[in-house]
């Protein structure tokens, strides 16, 4: 059987095509809508890259998403050619840890895919453990391989989801996913990529980087109030 790789470490990537490009850290951080702190903590692996923040990287550098894989640093031209195909043997990916997921992702050398196909292990057992809900571009389909998940959303109630069961939603919805059986809980994802479409468009950014949607604030209007009377003048003596 073979082998699943070793985690990739999407931060060391980021850092080489921040590089190459001679990009400071202030620049990525106009792109991507991420803090520069934030930013330096991801190169250092301080802070797990999880779908939707590769995503907006992707988007924000205008780079596939399967570059932050390590599958490939460089960075060529978007491909025309046709009939392609990439087959993942069992145990095979590219495997990225976080504290709510373990992701291993199938065809991750092939560059502009319009799908990314994931296998997810779900590890936060609540909607507290898990954080905030996350929004990014495009469309996903999950459907549970093994356990059970509960799926969180901004506008609908949460739902459970068994072994066989499925779901599709839009994923600039806020979502989230957790445990919700002992033992693992696994499903297959997958997401479309439209990196055309920003993330920032969506709303805005939390302190932990997460797209959230920015209410908009109606100043207050200052009370009106009525005209001061004006004093009468003192009558003068006859």
């Amino acid at each position: 059987m073979s082998e699943t790789k070793p985690p990739t470490r999407p931060g060391a990537v980021l850092k080489s095509i921040r590089i190459r490009r001679e990009w400071t850290l202030a620049e990525v951080s106009r792109r991507t809508g991420f803090p520069v702190s934030t930013l330096s903590k991801m190169e250092n692996d301080r802070v797990s890259l999880t779908y939707d923040k590769l995503m907006r990287l992707s988007t924000g550098l205008g780079i596939d998403i399967s570059l932050l894989f390590g599958a490939n640093t460089e960075e060529p031209a978007t491909s025309t050619t046709q009939g392609r195909r990439s087959i993942t043997r069992s145990g095979e990916g590219r495997l990225i840890d976080s504290p709510n997921y373990r992701h291993l992702y199938s065809a991750a050398e092939l560059l502009n895919k319009r799908l990314i196909p994931i296998i997810v292990e779900h590890r936060a057992q609540s909607l507290a453990e898990f954080g905030e809900l996350v929004r990014h571009a495009g469309e996903e389909f999950i459907y549970v391989l093994e356990g059970e998940i509960e799926v969180h959303t901004s506008l609908y109630a949460p739902v459970r989801l068994k072994a066989g069961d499925s779901i599709y939603l839009d994923s600039t919805m806020g979502h989230g996913y957790v445990a919700a059986s002992p033992g693992v809980c696994r499903v297959l994802a997958v997401c479309s990529a439209n990196e055309s479409q920003t993330i920032a468009a969506v709303g805005g950014v939390s302190r932990e980087g997460s797209e959230t949607t920015t209410p908009l604030k109606t100043p207050k209007m200052p009370l009106a109030t009525a005209p001061a009377k004006r004093k009468a003048a003192p009558r003068k003596p006859r």
